[in-house]
Order: structure tokens, then C-alpha cells, then sequence
């Protein structure tokens, strides 16, 4: 153990400190004795122990210790993770006791697998998660450079292959040598495989249809052989070929003809005999294809859009017609490739909350229009309450407090067994919370929960005020147990046949079999002719289709199969209202113009009847432009974030308006409703590029006039649906760039937006391939981990020899220990001390006899405690003596002596005995002043002395003194 100083010249300051304390001790310091010299030490102390502070006074111990950090790379491309457990245990075994070892994890974030200990588990796993499709092994050297603090042997070993894709780890090795912490590398060999890969795929950004073009294919592979390379446009296939690939890069060229318009997605997959990894086998690429806008209509029936696709064609408006709702497409890019979107009748339940999701996003972000048609399964009636398909819509389907309602007795009959868990469960919660939403104060409602054995979340009541107490009950419900819906329908039968209302409805749902299936006739008898109803769901393709079927049959209700559990709300609310049949006004009339604005010229000439049509409520904000004598909104629009929506609740099949579908100018309306609703803008103003590095895309966006808004953000959204905003920066004039990280790859649609939210360019779309784990390389990691260890001072290590890690000798550090906060607390104490030597009037000689007592451990002598008494004696006698000499009359004697007092005593009384005559004369008054102080005539026996009066100045003076006594006396005790 030793001590060193950081700044020692400072030390020279002692030198004029020393001069300053030696003056101050021969000057006049306002202090004497023994006093002055303590006041002396102490400040010549305090200024030490300051100087010393300042100068960086620390004391070290030399340490002979090796700490140790393992980093592992956990990426896709390292071998099993059990050859680096082995090798981490065999060279750990070599440590000496006084060691200590720890791990950490690398991919695309570092994670401790065990920090800084003495010694490792018997069993070693590497179990910390991690994300393999990239690594960054920045993030793993900067993370064991945390553990280490440099004040011992300190080094890390990096295990790893050296094919980092984000981040720099000789960015980390710069930053690891200024702390002087080695880096030693163990490189791990790359799996060996048999590879073929498509790396890139090019195609024009822009093309106008009819326009044929090539498509680029880049394909890596490290053999030679024969493959195939398919093409697809969106999901389709447009052309395949025999590829003859040699080892190393391979450039093909296949032509296409750009046939739709809007923005397409081109899929290139290389196939090839002998391929042991299939992760990198596909590329993409994004491309507008400009010419009339095109429009796709759904159909919740096959064959019911005779009427809106005549209308188009009349209008030369390309459209494209999907039979089935569950044809919508899962990925958010493709729904790019459309100007607008028509739903012609189509069910909620049909569609899917996912998909909902993505048309919502669509209209909001990218400006793709959307139109709703009406008819019995369209709005409330096809059980879009609450859903994102409903916020994007001008109107909303809550109809509460607008028309007389029959009362609704309901009862919501959920399997809760334990496969119902995870999504499932989720999803029947959600849909029970919106059913119970959409019911009015004067409904009834009960909510059972069955497995093997039943349980009332919600016995039947009225809703009154208790809405949200029951919606808390229904988010209480968990998955556990059988599975048995006898006694659950059942029982629910049984309470409803308690309940007051107009419409009484069941809602069984299930993914399971039943554990039995008996007694269910009588069970339906009793419902039919109770005039009580049910509709079954079927979750998943496990539940018993067959008895569901025949349950919602025989009670007279309907069957739901919800292949996705994602549906099960918009069954829930499509059933609640089905059973009240409010939503649906049948009957006759002609609508009114309210305020049709750029529309109203549609109509100079008057509108036809309508025979029906969905109850539903425009929005605040929305423009309803005709009306129904309700009032109801009967056609009405708004715009959505980027978009416009138009919602028409009649039907266009000609049920509802048979007059309107015959109407001469309908195909005109119709064609000027869906053209309202495409984008707003017919050329993008701005040229973007993105760069992909890792899991980061740059963006770089520049205005095509040169200049543009003062902010600009760019909106990506991906098949996840969680729309990423990014904040561009104008690096110039027109010029802006911006950077966003993904944790996966895919497709994306991009859009740019101005301050306020509105769309400024056409969605493009945005391409993060295939992990870069997966891409075939061609550098040398290798040496990129020599680089790293030489950088950094460490070595290059052997799988071969574990052993060599631990065995060279510790390298002796110094443990340092700052004493800048002890030394200035001492300091401080010595200050005080100071001041109270300074300030303080206390008895420093008796406190310095004491304490000198007290040091050598023996009592004080009697002398030291009569010290007080003799001063004062001395002060007495001093008093008496300028008395005397002032002329004053008799003054006690001196307090000291006792035995002259009392000999003084007993010559008076001797005196008083004799006879007058034999007494010594008094001198005369006239004696010379000074010579002979008057003694004081002597009382007769029995009488007092008469006392003589003292001079005014002997008065003042013996005054002074006796105050001089008193404070001694005070500070005396």
C-alpha cells in the first residue's frame, strides 16, 4: 500500500503557507500564551490538510487479479451455441481463485448472461433472449466494457464469426483501448452450407400501364447448378424460367408489362436442387404504374354488384371485383395498388378485425378512398359497431335515444375451457364488452361462463346504470378447465325464461367439443316455444360444427364458423342487432337534399324513391347529403386523415332502390360518389430513395420544384399495422432526410405528410429484405477480428487451447482510493475547533490540566483544584492593597492566608481587653497623607465600631474591583 499524488506541484504551496503561520506567531494575534499556539497549529493544520486535498492526495493497493468477459455471438449465422458453452468452461476452469468471470450475449442487443463472479455454473446455458437475425456485435463489446472498470488485469473475449451487419465493433475497440481493456477473439467458423440467394431485385420506380419493362434479378450462390426463377406481380404469377447459376453473382433480366395501375409489389424466388437455406431465396421490389384510377368492389354476396359495375364501366372507371370478403389480402402493401375501395353489403364477420385494420390505416395514412354500401348485412346490421371500419366512416352506428326500441333480454353463453386461452379468450371478451355497449339501460343482460361446470360472470339484470360494473365482471373472465355445453345452454334457457322482455336472444360460442350431447330436443322445444332464440359460434376448425349447426337451427337463429378469432366481436354486435331489427327502416320515401354542396347539381332534377334502408347517425364534421324523414343520413361523406369515405345506407341491388338503380342519371351519381373518394393528388411532387444498412432505413426525400413545407414527416406502416411517424430534417432547400429502425423484415408503405397530417405525395412503398445474417458474403471476418485485437492490444485465440486465456500472470494493478472527502472532513472539524479556541472564554488552563491529567491516566493534584480559589485569593489581596494605598479604611485581609487572619483576629480581641490607657495612641490627623494608613477606632464592649467613610476615588475603585471578581468568579465555573 502506498500513496501518490495527481497534482504534486501544488505542494509547493506549503512553502508560502508555512512563511504566512511563522508571521502570524511572532505578530500580535490578538491571543497569548498557550491559547495563541494552539490557534497557530490548528490553521497551520487546516491549511495542510487542504493543500494535500487539492494536490490529489490517494492512497493504492496493488491487485494481482484478471477479470474476464465473455461475449457470444447468438446470430444466425454462428454455429450451436454448445461449442462456445464447452470452450467458456474449459478456459474458465484455468482461472486462479482470486478471478472473476462474466458473459454476455450479442445479436441485435446485447444481454448479461452473468455478470462479474469467482466462478461459473457446473452446467453452463446461454439463455438470455436474443433476436438472431442480425448481429451487432457494437453493442456486446460495449456492454462488457460496463462490467469492467480497468483497476484490475482486465480483458474481453469475443467469440464470434466476425459478420457484424449493425453497428461497428472497431468503433467499440477505439473506445475499449482509451479505457485499457484488451480484446481477445476467438473466431468461430460459419456454417458451411450449400447457398443460393436472391439479393436484389430492380424495377423502374415509375411505369405507365400498358408499358412492358424489364425486372433485375441479382442471385448470389456458392455452387453451381440448374435452378428456376419465378416472378409474381402482387400475389400472381407472371412468368417463371430455367436459370443455368454459377458460383458467385448471377445478373437476369425478365420482361413484363406493366398491366394495372396503382402500386405493385414484384416477388423474385430463385428455386435450386441442393439449397440448405430457404430464408434468402426471395427479393421484392415497389413500382407505380400510372393510368386510370381503379377501384375494388367487394361483395359480401357473389354476383350482387351488377349494378355499381355497369355505373363504372359507364364512367371508364377500372374496377376489380372480389367475391368474398375473405379474399382481402393480409398485407398492407397490396391494398396500395387500389384508388378506392366499395363494400357492397358486405358483413363485418366476414372481414376480420385484422383487415379492418389495415383498409382504416389505408384511408387514414396513404389516401385511399373507401365507400360503403348498404343492405341487411351492412352497417349495424352486419356488426361494424366499434370497429375501424366504423371510425373511418361519416356516420356511426349507435342509434340510442332516436327511435322506440323493442326491449332486448340476452344472455352471452362463453366457453371459457383452457384451449379458449391466449386470443381466443381476448377476442370473446372484447366481443361480449361491445355487445354489451351497444344494449340500452332498459335491456337485459347475462353473461355465462362454462367449462365442465358453469359460472354466472353476470347473472341477468338490467343494464340501468351498471354498464361499466359489468363490462369489469366480462374482463374478469379466464380460461381453465372441460368443456360441456348442455348444462350451460341449459341453464342459460332456464334464466331466461325469468327474463321481461320483447326479444329474448342466446349467443352460444365454443372451439370445443362437448363432453356430452344428450337432452337437447326438449331443450329446443321449450326455446321454440318460449319464443326464445339463439345463434351459435364455431371457433376454430376443433369445435362440434355439426351440433352448433343443428342448435342454432332448431332455435331458430343462425350459425357463425369464425375460422378467425378476430371476427368473433362483429358477430357478437352483428347478432345484438339482428335481434332487435331496429337498425332496418322499411318503408317509403323520397330524400331530402340537406347539404349536398359540389353535389348538388347531381340532383337539379330531383331524386328518386327508396323503399329502405340502415338506421345509422351522421358524425359531427360529416356531410350528409341526403337525408331520410327520421332524420337519417341516407348518403354521407367526410374526410379521414388522407382520405374520404362515403357511406350510402340504402342497398344497390335494387331491393331498397329499385328506383334509384333504374334512374337514368345513376350510373353519373354513382361514378361522381367513388371518383370524390380517390386520392387527391395525380403526380408525386417529391423523389424519394431509402438506403437499408442493417435494421436501419435512411430516408432521402427531395421535392421535385426545389423546395417544399419547413416539416415533413413520413408515415410507414407494415403488415403489423402500428404506423411508425418519422420527423424529416431539410438539410437544404427541398431537401430532407430521416432514419427509422425495424426489428424485422418486409414490405411497407410509406407516405409523406405535412404538418397538419395530410398526405403530400402518393403512397410509395418500402422494401426491408431478408435478414443480412442470411446474405452470402464475400469479405473476411476474419480480419476484421485480427484488426479489432491489435487495436486493442489483445490476442488471437484458439479453440484448440482454453487453456491460454488464464495463463499468463496477472498484469499488478493499482486499486486507488481517494482521500480528497476524508481530508476535507477533517478539515472542517479542525475549523471548528478553531473557532472555538478563538471565540470561546472557557478555563483553557484548567481544560489543559485536565486533559494532560486524563493523558497520562493519573488523578489531578489538589494544588490544580485550589487554583481557582488562590487567584482569587491573589485578586483580594491586590484589591486591599490598592485600598490601602488609596487610603481607604480596613480591608479584610487576604483570602489566601488563614493563619495570619486568625492571629489578626486575636490580637483586636486582646485589645479590647485592656485598659485605654494601655493601647497604642492613633496618629494624628494631621500625619503626613501616605505615611501610615488610619486604623479604625475600636467599639467600646457592646457596641458597634462606627464605620469610616472611604474616599470617592477608593469607592469607584473598589467598585471596578468588585465587578473584576464577580465575572471571574463566572468564568470560573
Amino acid at each position: 500500500m502506498g500513496v501518490q499524488f495527481s497534482h504534486p506541484w501544488l505542494l509547493l504551496l506549503l512553502i508560502p503557507l508555512a512563511a504566512l503561520m511563522f508571521y502570524a506567531y511572532r505578530s500580535d494575534f490578538r491571543l497569548s500564551g498557550a491559547r495563541k499556539t494552539v490557534a497557530i497549529i490548528l490553521r497551520s493544520a487546516i491549511m495542510l490538510l487542504l493543500v494535500l486535498a487539492i494536490s490529489g492526495l490517494e492512497s493504492y493497493t496493488v491487485l494481482e487479479q484478471k477479470k474476464v468477459v465473455y461475449v457470444v455471438d447468438r446470430s444466425a449465422s454462428m454455429p450451436e451455441k454448445e461449442h462456445s458453452e464447452e470452450w467458456i468452461l474449459q478456459s474458465a476452469a484455468a482461472k486462479k481463485e482470486k478471478d472473476s468471470v462474466g458473459i454476455v450475449s450479442s445479436s441485435l442487443q446485447a444481454s448479461y448472461e452473468q455478470k462479474l463472479l469467482d466462478h461459473l455454473p457446473q452446467s453452463l446455458h446461454l439463455n438470455a433472449a436474443q433476436n438472431p437475425d442480425f448481429s451487432n456485435l457494437e453493442s456486446g463489446l460495449m456492454l462488457a466494457g460496463n462490467l469492467l472498470d480497468g483497476r484490475s488485469d482486465s480483458r474481453i473475449v469475443l467469440i464470434s464469426d466476425g459478420k457484424e451487419n449493425v453497428g461497428s465493433m472497431l468503433a467499440a475497440g477505439r473506445m475499449l483501448k482509451d479505457q485499457g481493456i484488451p480484446v481477445d477473439v476467438l473466431q468461430s467458423p460459419s456454417k458451411q452450407l450449400q447457398d443460393v440467394s436472391v439479393d436484389e431485385v430492380s424495377v423502374p420506380q415509375k411505369l405507365y400501364q400498358a408499358e412492358s419493362f424489364s425486372i433485375e434479378v441479382l442471385v448470389q450462390s456458392t455452387y453451381k447448378g440448374r435452378g428456376e426463377l419465378r416472378l409474381y406481380e402482387d400475389s400472381r404469377e407472371i412468368g417463371r424460367q430455367t436459370v443455368d447459376i454459377a458460383a458467385g453473382e448471377n445478373r437476369y433480366a425478365v420482361k413484363a408489362l406493366a398491366k394495372a395501375t396503382g402500386l405493385h409489389r414484384y416477388r423474385a424466388e430463385i428455386f435450386m436442387e441442393g439449397d440448405q437455406q430457404s430464408a434468402n431465396n426471395a427479393g421484392y421490389a415497389f413500382t407505380r404504374v400510372d393510368g386510370p384510377p381503379k377501384v375494388l368492389i367487394v361483395e359480401g354476396k357473389k354476383g350482387t354488384s351488377a349494378n355499381i359495375t355497369s355505373a363504372l364501366s359507364s364512367g371508364l372507371v377500372q374496377y376489380e371485383v372480389m367475391p368474398s370478403p375473405e379474399l382481402l389480402p393480409n398485407e398492407m402493401a397490396k391494398y396500395a395498388a387500389y384508388d378506392s375501395i366499395i363494400f357492397n353489403n358486405v358483413s363485418g364477420d366476414q372481414v376480420g378485425e385484422r383487415r379492418m385494420e389495415m383498409i382504416e390505416q389505408a384511408v387514414k395514412s396513404y389516401g385511399i378512398g373507401f365507400m360503403m354500401v348498404g343492405g341487411e348485412d351492412s352497417y349495424g346490421m352486419g356488426g361494424y359497431f366499434k370497429t375501424p371500419i366504423e371510425r373511418a366512416l361519416p356516420v356511426s352506428i349507435e342509434l340510442e335515444g332516436k327511435r322506440q326500441i323493442p326491449s332486448l333480454g340476452l344472455i352471452l353463453v362463453i366457453d371459457r375451457s383452457g384451449s379458449m386461452s391466449g386470443d381466443k379468450m381476448e377476442m370473446a371478451k372484447e366481443a361480449a364488452i361491445r355487445t354489451v355497449e351497444m344494449l340500452r339501460p332498459k335491456d337485459t343482460v347475462g353473461v355465462l361462463a362454462f367449462d365442465s361446470t358453469n359460472w354466472w360472470v353476470v347473472p341477468p339484470l338490467k343494464l340501468d346504470n351498471k354498464k361499466q360494473e359489468v363490462i369489469e365482471q366480462i374482463r374478469s373472465i379466464q380460461s381453465d378447465g372441460g368443456t360441456d355445453i348442455y348444462p350451460a345452454a341449459a341453464a342459460a334457457v332456464e334464466e331466461m325464461l325469468k327474463v321481461q322482455a320483447q326479444r329474448k336472444h342466446i349467443i352460444l360460442m365454443t372451439d370445443g367439443q362437448s363432453a356430452g350431447n344428450n337432452g337437447y330436443g326438449d331443450l329446443l322445444t321449450q326455446m321454440v316455444d318460449e319464443k326464445i332464440t339463439m345463434s351459435t359460434v364455431a371457433v376454430g376448425t376443433d369445435a362440434d360444427v355439426n351440433l352448433l349447426q343443428s342448435l342454432a337451427e332448431g332455435a331458430k337463429g343462425r350459425f357463425y364458423m369464425a375460422q378467425d378469432e378476430s371476427t368473433i366481436p362483429a358477430i357478437f354486435s352483428r347478432e345484438a342487432a339482428m335481434i332487435s331489427k331496429s337498425y332496418i327502416v322499411d318503408k317509403p320515401f323520397t330524400p331530402a337534399l340537406q347539404d349536398a354542396g359540389d353535389w348538388g347539381k347531381l340532383f337539379d332534377n330531383g331524386v328518386p324513391q327508396i323503399y329502405g334502408y340502415v338506421a345509422t347517425t351522421a358524425k359531427p364534421g360529416a356531410q350528409t347529403v341526403l337525408s331520410s324523414p327520421e332524420p337519417d343520413p341516407l348518403l354521407a361523406r367526410w374526410q379521414y386523415g388522407s382520405g374520404r369515405t362515403v357511406a350510402w345506407t340504402s342497398d344497390m341491388m335494387g331491393k331498397w332502390s329499385k328506383d334509384w338503380v333504374s334512374w337514368p342519371a345513376f350510373s353519373n351519381v354513382l361514378t361522381q360518389m367513388v371518383k370524390w373518394t380517390f386520392p387527391q393528388f395525380t403526380a408525386s411532387p417529391y423523389e424519394v430513395k431509402t438506403q437499408v444498412e442493417g435494421n436501419k432505413v435512411r430516408f432521402e426525400v427531395s421535392a421535385a420544384a426545389g423546395n417544399g413545407p419547413e416539416q415533413l414527416q413520413a408515415v410507414v406502416t407494415g403488415d403489423q399495422l402500428q404506423p411508425t411517424t418519422v420527423d424529416l430534417v431539410q438539410e437544404s432547400p427541398g431537401s430532407y432526410s430521416g432514419e427509422i429502425t425495424v426489428d424485422q423484415p418486409g414490405s411497407f408503405l410509406m407516405s409523406l405528410q405535412d404538418s397538419t397530417g395530410k398526405s403530400v405525395a402518393m403512397p410509395s412503398g418500402l422494401i426491408v429484405p431478408y435478414s443480412p445474417e442470411y446474405r452470402i458474403e464475400s469479405g473476411d471476418a476474419k480480419q476484421e477480428l485480427e484488426r479489432l485485437a491489435a487495436m486493442t492490444g489483445g490476442r488471437v485465440l484458439s479453440w484448440d487451447k482454453p487453456e491460454q486465456l488464464f495463463a499468463a500472470p496477472p498484469r499488478p494493478t493499482r486499486e486507488q482510493h481517494d482521500l480528497s472527502y476524508a481530508l476535507l472532513a477533517a478539515a472542517l472539524i479542525l475549523w471548528v475547533a478553531d473557532i472555538a479556541v478563538r471565540r470561546l472564554a472557557l478555563p483553557w488552563g484548567q481544560i489543559g490540566t485536565r486533559l494532560a491529567a486524563l493523558l497520562r491516566r493519573r488523578p489531578q493534584s489538589a494544588g490544580g483544584a485550589l487554583a481557582p480559589d488562590a487567584g482569587l485569593g491573589r485578586l483580594a489581596a491586590r484589591k486591599e492593597r490598592a485600598a490601602a494605598f488609596y487610603g481607604g479604611g480596613s480591608a479584610a485581609p487576604p483570602a489566601s492566608s488563614a493563619q495570619p487572619q486568625a492571629r489578626a483576629d486575636t490580637r483586636e480581641e486582646a485589645g479590647a481587653k485592656r485598659p485605654a490607657s494601655s493601647r497604642p495612641a492613633a496618629p494624628s490627623a494631621s500625619a503626613p497623607r501616605g505615611t501610615q494608613a488610619a486604623r479604625p477606632s475600636v467599639a467600646e464592649p457592646g457596641k458597634k465600631a462606627a464605620a469610616v467613610p472611604k474616599p470617592p476615588q477608593e469607592e469607584q475603585r473598589s467598585a471596578a474591583m468588585d465587578r473584576l471578581l464577580a465575572a471571574r468568579k463566572r468564568n470560573s465555573r
